[in-house]
């Protein structure tokens, strides 16, 4: 991926997604993910509901729309796109369960990334200071942020085994690089899955 966008998630999805594939990227913002798809000849599509960042993706040529993901998804048809991502997004849904299933609808795939607050750090702000945390990836005041929903890695496996989804790939971040082993849920400041039907068909 470009150096434009430093973000682990964005270029193990920008490297993940095969060339030529039809992505949707919800949530879009500046459009880095996908001008580093658009180089892989994708056909990507944005949904951003900042209309600031709605015109630099288009003045940087990009096809993106405002729109609030959150009803807007229900218009595109199932199956548009192979691919769908929603990065760093899923906590400002009014409804994740309803969004998960939304992505799966409109894409074969979907790649999911969300802060982890069960992070070391975000549990020692809360155990010792006793204050909502304020961390590089939470970064906003709890009475300002659009997160609406904090989660950890293991609520979303469970959300997501809840609403019988595939888990096709994980990965796991702190201090922006990538880690493995044991104890992501208390290791990670976010985490990546890619997702698919149980049932494996198209929709």
């Amino acid at each position: 991926m470009t150096g434009e966008s430093p973000r682990p998630d964005l270029r193990v999805i920008a490297n993940s997604i095969p060339p030529r594939s039809r992505v949707l990227d919800v949530g879009c913002g500046d459009g880095a993910l996908m001008v580093a798809l658009r180089a892989k000849d994708c056909d990507v599509r944005g949904i951003e509901i900042d209309g600031a960042l709605v015109e630099r993706c288009v003045a940087r040529g990009l096809s993106v729309v405002q729109g609030d993901a959150n009803r807007d998804l229900a218009f595109y048809p199932d199956g548009t796109f192979d691919y769908a991502v929603l990065s760093q997004t899923l906590q400002t849904a009014v409804r994740p369960d309803h969004m998960l299933g939304a992505l799966l609808r409109v894409g074969r795939r979907a790649y999911v990334s969300f802060p982890n607050f069960a992070f070391w750090r975000t549990r020692a702000a809360l155990l010792f200071n006793g204050r909502m945390p304020v961390t590089r990836h939470l970064p906003i005041s709890w009475y300002e942020t659009a997160n609406i929903h904090h989660m950890t890695i293991r609520d979303f496996e469970t959300l997501a085994s809840d609403l019988s989804l595939v888990r096709t790939g994980r990965w796991a971040f702190a201090a922006d690089r990538e880690i493995s082993g044991p104890g992501a849920n208390l290791r990670a400041e976010y985490a990546l899955y890619e997702l698919s039907r149980a049932d494996g068909r198209e929709p």
